[in-house]
């Protein structure tokens, strides 16, 4: 597991935010960040009773496909408190011959708290993934952002591919 990012200062210079690998111990403070991410952006809190046990089994599902990633402010001593994350899921292309076979990364599930926006923290999140990308030689890295988080995507370096995505709803 790499080493977790240096700790930096928010913008203030009042805080430190670190950002690390999360593990197995980390399912409920991930599923905490999700339920907040939601009620954020609707503006109320979520009756959802059962949400915290089906995000803990949907996590131990996925942990061996996805990098999950945790910003987080505090110490030690103090303890810490988690305030963002980002994921990736690493698709392995088939070979084929005479073809460049390779891996992606998926990038997903970015989330800064509203009170740690534009501190730094998703910056220092997607930093982080990067360097994953770089350190397991992914050929490139996707996502489908936000309308409100293009912009920023765009400033880090990331690039429209073009309208060669199709979906389909198999209802």
């Amino acid at each position: 597991m790499p080493d977790p990012a240096p700790a930096r200062r928010d913008q203030s210079g009042t805080r430190e935010i670190s950002v690390r690998v999360a593990d197995e111990r980390d399912g409920a403070a991930l599923a905490r960040l999700r339920r907040v991410w939601v009620e954020e952006r609707t503006g109320r809190p979520v009756e959802d009773p059962g949400f915290e046990a089906t995000f803990e089994q949907w996590w131990r599902t996925e942990q061996p496909r996805r990098t999950f990633w945790l910003a987080e402010v505090g110490s030690e001593r103090a303890g810490y408190t988690a305030i963002g994350s980002i994921n990736v899921v690493e698709i392995v292309h088939m070979p084929r011959p005479g073809g460049r076979g390779g891996r992606v990364g998926q990038v997903g599930n970015a989330f800064v708290l509203n009170a740690f926006s534009d501190q730094g923290v998703a910056r220092a999140l997607l930093e982080a993934v990067v360097a994953h990308a770089r350190e397991r030689r992914y050929r490139r890295l996707v996502l489908a952002p936000t309308a409100r988080s293009v912009e920023f995507y765009r400033r880090a370096g990331f690039r429209s591919a073009g309208e060669t995505l199709l979906v389909l709803d198999p209802d």
